[in-house]
């Protein structure tokens, strides 16, 4: 089946690699553009196409005009070659349409014959570097910090149902103290109320459920 495939990269060795990878079919039709403007306008008259674009070289503002972009021609796929996108970029493009495949310049030949081979067929290409680095960001979000010893003592006294003025008359401390230190554990294991931590302290272990009821 002839597919339309536009260029959009002004890297001439990657455009000349991509252009190569891409005519091993023979019947791809290939078009090339140098700006946002050029793009526009082949879209116009070819919104079925696969988009191979290098985002940092182009000159969209930001990735909310690409975004307006992808939704205006909603037929086109879009294959992001890109020798660096930062974290926000990468979750805000790929979580908003499931138009966008992405690909670093930095991978193997196989990942870009993986890419272009899934996106022909109509599925979603993301090569495992940036698997990886959306992996390792959900993964910090999910760790919260490292609650102090002073501040784990406190959040078993609140798992016990004690209250701030209990917990600051028991350890000899002024209840602003025990407030700051109240609202850095919250803050620091992401709960919002005494429930929330008991429910994480249960989970990881380090209260026992006979003991702690609110």
């Amino acid at each position: 089946m002839i597919k339309n495939y536009i260029l959009a990269d002004n890297q001439e060795l990657t455009r000349y690699s991509l252009e190569h990878l891409i005519r091993q079919n023979e019947e791809n039709v290939i078009h090339i553009c140098s700006d946002k403007r050029d793009l526009m306008q082949l879209l116009e008259k070819h919104e079925n196409s696969i988009v191979l674009l290098d985002y940092s070289l182009f000159n969209f503002v930001d990735e909310e005009q690409l975004l307006i972009f992808s939704e205006r021609f909603s037929m086109t796929s879009w294959i992001l070659v890109s020798e660096e996108l930062t974290i926000k970029f990468i979750r805000k493009v790929l979580y908003s349409s499931h138009a966008f495949s992405i690909v670093l310049k930095d991978c193997g030949l196989r990942d870009f014959r993986e890419a272009l081979k899934s996106v022909s067929q109509g599925q979603r290409y993301i090569c495992q570097q940036v698997m990886e680095i959306l992996l390792t960001q959900q993964q910090q979000e999910e760790t919260p910090d490292v609650l102090t010893s002073t501040e784990l003592e406190i959040a078993k006294l609140i798992c016990q149902g004690k209250t701030t003025k209990e917990i600051a008359t028991e350890r000899f401390s002024s209840v602003h103290t025990i407030t700051t230190h109240r609202k850095n554990i919250f803050r620091k294991l992401r709960v919002n109320t005494a429930h929330e931590l008991l429910r994480y302290a249960m989970r990881s272990g380090w209260i026992n459920a006979s003991e702690f009821t609110i």
